[in-house]
């Protein structure tokens, strides 16, 4: 097996995912491609890794992208976490990964229902109502849930959320009727009420997006082309990487890649896998820096991390595994930022990396600063360096 080097994967790292300065691009949609994904569950990560990729970050940019010619469409995918995808792709996450979370889902659903007392076909009066919903979405063309409520009485229901638990209490179901629609590839997240960073989206039909629907695909076929996608963008990595970033059990991803057959190579005594046309060294970039937002997909992209993580963790990670914001310098992590109230961008190194390596540092501060001007971000994971830096 040809061994490659942390190196020779670090450069890889920062050519392929597009944050070596010569290799930034100002297609979001095309950054979106060659990540496969970029994280939403947090909105604002999405601008954010975005911006970092771009040689001139433009908001209305990623704006026109997600809303306006909808080359991105988002939604709930692998290891049921939202994703902002390339609109091509939707079907293989779909059939790949969030069919099966839309039928947990939808039972889960009916079992909240049953627990409020509802009876007779509780399974019948949830299709009934979500029927109901998609028409009264059908006809306003797109509407938040709140707007859909007064359209349709009985997305009203209350349900019990972690009862017994002091978090839990009770809302109205018409957030799990658009969770199991949106997973179902019915109704889609559009536009924020609000600005970027807001997490409280309209709705639309799939169809606004996806013209003719959710393409069907058999979930085997979606799954080898997620897989090498994965393998395009994240190679080498191993297959307990790959398992981890798809969600998928131990024998759904055997089979994908057995389609793929991958060649096998040494990541210092590790086998790693990478496309059979994958092989050839990749040169180094020249050094790179970059300020990568809370769930960067680079970060997330292995459960291995420690070639490019060293030992970080416990800084720069919430107790549940989800990363906060890092500083990258010719790629490996070695520190975090975070924003102050006033704006100030406050970052902490937690290594020596040298002069020239602190002021590309501190070049990518200046650029973020005068990028978010007057936004104020916050992650909605909170871990203890950006807790501390945030002051």
């Amino acid at each position: 097996m040809r061994l490659i080097s942390v190196e020779e994967r670090r450069a890889r790292l920062g050519v392929r995912h597009r944050l070596a300065g010569t290799t930034r691009a100002d297609d979001v949609t095309e950054i979106a491609r060659d990540l496969v994904a970029l994280h939403s569950t947090d909105p604002a990560s999405v601008y954010l890794a975005a911006a970092a990729r771009m040689s001139a970050p433009d908001l209305a940019a990623i704006d026109e992208a997600l809303y306006e010619t909808r080359t991105l469409l988002r939604m709930l995918g692998m290891r049921r976490t939202v994703f902002v995808v390339p609109a091509e792709l939707a079907p293989a996450v779909h059939a790949a990964s969030t069919l099966a979370i839309a039928a947990k889902e939808r039972l889960r659903t009916e079992q909240f229902l049953t627990e409020e007392g509802l009876e007779g076909d509780v399974a019948g009066w949830l299709r009934e109502t979500d029927a109901a919903a998609l028409l009264a979405l059908k006809a306003r063309g797109e509407a938040t849930g709140a707007q859909l409520s007064a359209d349709e009485p009985r997305l009203k229901t209350q349900i019990t959320l972690a009862r017994g638990k002091k978090y839990g209490g009770a809302q109205n179901i018409v957030s799990r009727v658009l969770l199991v629609l949106a997973a179902e590839g019915r109704i889609v997240r559009g536009r924020p009420v609000g600005s970027w960073i807001s997490s409280q989206y309209r709705w639309s039909p799939v169809e606004a997006w996806l013209p003719g629907g959710m393409a069907e695909l058999p979930a085997d076929q979606a799954r080898v082309e997620l897989a090498r996608r994965w393998l395009a963008a994240y190679g080498p990595g191993t297959a307990a990487d790959l398992k981890w970033w798809t969600g998928w059990t131990a024998g759904e991803v055997k089979r994908a890649l057995a389609e793929i057959k991958p060649t096998e190579v040494d990541l210092d005594g590790v086998t790693g896998l990478v496309l059979p046309e994958d092989s050839e060294p990749v040169p180094a970039p020249e050094p790179w820096a970059a300020l990568l937002p809370a769930l960067d997909p680079t970060a997330m992209g292995w459960a291995g991390r420690a070639w490019y993580l060293g030992d970080h963790a416990p800084a720069l990670f919430d107790r549940t595994g989800n990363i906060g914001p890092a500083v990258w310098w010719d790629g490996r992590i070695v520190g975090g930022w975070a924003q102050r109230s006033d704006g100030e961008i406050v970052v902490r190194l937690l290594e020596d990396v040298g002069s020239d390596a602190e002021a590309a540092v501190r070049a990518e501060t200046e650029r973020l600063t005068v990028w978010l001007g007057h936004a104020r971000v916050t992650p909605r994971f909170r871990t203890p360096l950006e807790r501390e830096l945030s002051g």
